[in-house]
């Protein structure tokens, strides 16, 4: 095992999130496809507008982080970011990049790497180490990673109940500057094939409950324990802990074996009203924790993505930066308008591959 941390010290100088406004209850989807005789695994989820997908989404959540790093250091422009960088699951085009389109709205091209990443529901966690790394190196000095997808499931399939739609991105640049220092992150990967979607295909296909034990547990929890061993740290050194929330018993049965409390994970486990938003799921509930960490305060981050593999992200908060300008990720969960499926259906229509 391999703790990962960069010579020179890196943070997070800026974040945002974005949801969708768009609810759809877990029980109309049951009622629909099996006379209400199936428990909804959330009781309702996010998803996106006619005008809404990977796209606009990241730019809405690139903006809020771009407003929060200019308030923690007001030289930073967007021009200087060295790295565009979005995953997802769920990017618009089979070619032509999210990036480029992302990078030109908020103002980073043309002097900028562009580039799409994938990798089931870690795609941004990844997007995150790849940016530690460049400008850790010195080879940038800032740096935008987004996770953010617009989910799909198969009419009537078990994913079509969780998954949802947002994200939220974040700038990473010296640690002078930052709100939040990234002080170690360990990955782990092995090939389970747990769920998947082939070439043309439009909705993905799953193992079931292969997905759990020897996919999402087994990963995270060899992630999180291998991060603990480096660096000699343990639950109790936590104030919160985020790890990806495909439903709501997951990410709690996880945090259990690992020897967290739910008061830690309760902050930043938002499923239950917006759904599995896949490579943004964890990433949003970050930015719930961020929004009411306190300095001093640590934060372990662990994301699942299927294929299967986990990072694991040790957190130590610097300094709140109060920004009232700049909506914090419980007034997007909060800012709720509810749909029918039939208008669900009609929705999906423009984001769906």
């Amino acid at each position: 095992m391999q703790l990962m941390k960069p010579v020179r010290p890196v943070g997070i100088i800026g974040y945002g999130a974005y949801v969708p406004r768009y609810r759809l209850a877990g029980q109309a989807i049951s009622e629909l496809w099996t006379a209400g005789n199936t428990p909804p695994p959330v009781r309702e989820k996010a998803v996106p507008g006619l005008d809404e997908d990977v796209v606009t989404m990241s730019i809405e959540a690139a903006r809020n982080a771009l407003a929060r790093a200019q308030a923690a250091d007001p030289t930073f422009d967007p021009a200087q970011l060295g790295a565009v960088w979005v995953g997802s699951e769920s990017h618009p085009y089979a070619v032509k990049p999210t990036s480029t389109i992302v990078a030109e709205a908020i103002g980073a091209t043309p002097y900028t790497q562009a580039a799409d990443w994938q990798f089931a529901c870690k795609a941004g966690t990844e997007a995150i180490q790849a940016a530690i790394g460049f400008v850790g190196s010195g080879m940038a000095r800032y740096a935008l990673a987004i996770g953010m997808d617009a989910a799909q499931g198969r009419p009537g399939d078990a994913l079509e109940y969780t998954a949802g739609a947002g994200g939220a991105a974040f700038i990473l640049g010296p640690s002078e500057h930052a709100l939040v220092e990234i002080e170690g992150s360990v990955s782990f990967v092995t090939d389970t094939p747990d769920f998947w979607r082939r070439q043309h295909e439009q909705f993905p296909e799953h193992a079931g409950r292969f997905t759990g034990e020897p996919a999402y547990f087994h990963h995270i929890t060899q992630s999180v324990r291998a991060l603990f061993a480096q660096m000699g740290l343990s639950a109790t050194d936590f104030a919160y802990a985020v790890f990806h929330q495909p439903n709501v018993k997951f990410p709690l049965k996880v945090g259990e074996e690992l020897g967290f409390k739910r008061a830690q994970i309760t902050p930043g486990l938002l499923v239950n009203e917006i759904g599995n938003a896949y490579a943004g799921s964890a990433l949003i509930g970050l930015t719930a924790i961020l929004d009411i960490a306190q300095p001093g305060e640590r934060i372990l981050l662990a994301s699942f993505g299927s294929g299967a593999g986990s990072d694991a992200f040790c957190l130590r908060v610097r300094r709140s930066l109060p920004t009232p300008h700049v909506w914090t990720t419980r007034t997007y969960v909060d800012r709720r308008v509810p749909v029918d499926y039939a208008r669900y259906a009609r929705l999906k229509e423009n984001y769906i591959l």
